[in-house]
């Protein structure tokens, strides 16, 4: 067999350079397709919540909620207060699911229960690990900001940003400036 040259050798971070995917398992028998959601404390959460929820309840899917506890790196060099700051991370996801959870009843989806997980580490690559994890996740759903300065640092980083043309499963952006309704009728 003949040595590829360093031209041929595929770059790190190229498409080749990839590990083959698992496939992903949301069209076998006893599995239903995820629709994720990374929730936080931004408004446009709740637009991709409604599209998410929507779309889980007409396809006969699930919906999952992911919150990233993203490390304090000024915190990292003292133990006790690390701890104390990943404990209120966690309380922080709890209170944020539960938010949400009120929100999709106010939105008519009391029947969903959303699968609800936890991840610590930074955002972009929890959320690809998740999915890679989880092989009847389908779509990602982000809600993008109405600033007119961008859809907002996660809608760039993985739907525009280097991670776009290797991302394991589509990724549903919801623009920001729609209503609830709409988006709802949309769905």
């Amino acid at each position: 067999m003949a040595k590829k040259t360093a031209a041929e050798e595929p770059k790190p971070g190229s498409h080749e350079a990839t590990e083959p995917r698992a496939k992903r398992q949301v069209h076998l028998e006893g599995h239903k397709r995820k629709f994720l959601v990374v929730v936080d404390e931004t408004p446009e959460c709740e637009s991709a919540l409604a599209f998410a929820a929507s779309r889980a309840l007409r396809t006969q899917g699930q919906l999952a909620l992911l919150y990233v506890i993203e490390p304090g790196v000024e915190f990292q060099h003292w133990l006790g207060v690390e701890e104390i700051a990943r404990e209120e991370g966690h309380n922080k996801a709890r209170a944020v699911f539960r938010l949400f959870g009120r929100k999709l009843k106010a939105m008519g989806f009391e029947h969903i229960v959303p699968e609800e997980v936890v991840r610590e580490g930074l955002k972009p690559e929890e959320i690809t690990k998740q999915i890679d994890e989880d092989h009847d996740i389908g779509v990602l759903v982000l809600g993008a900001s109405k600033d007119p300065s961008g859809p907002g640092p996660l809608v760039t980083e993985l739907a525009a940003g280097r991670h776009a043309g290797m991302f394991p499963v589509p990724i549903t952006v919801v623009p920001g400036h729609l209503s609830i309704e709409e988006i709802l009728a949309l769905a």
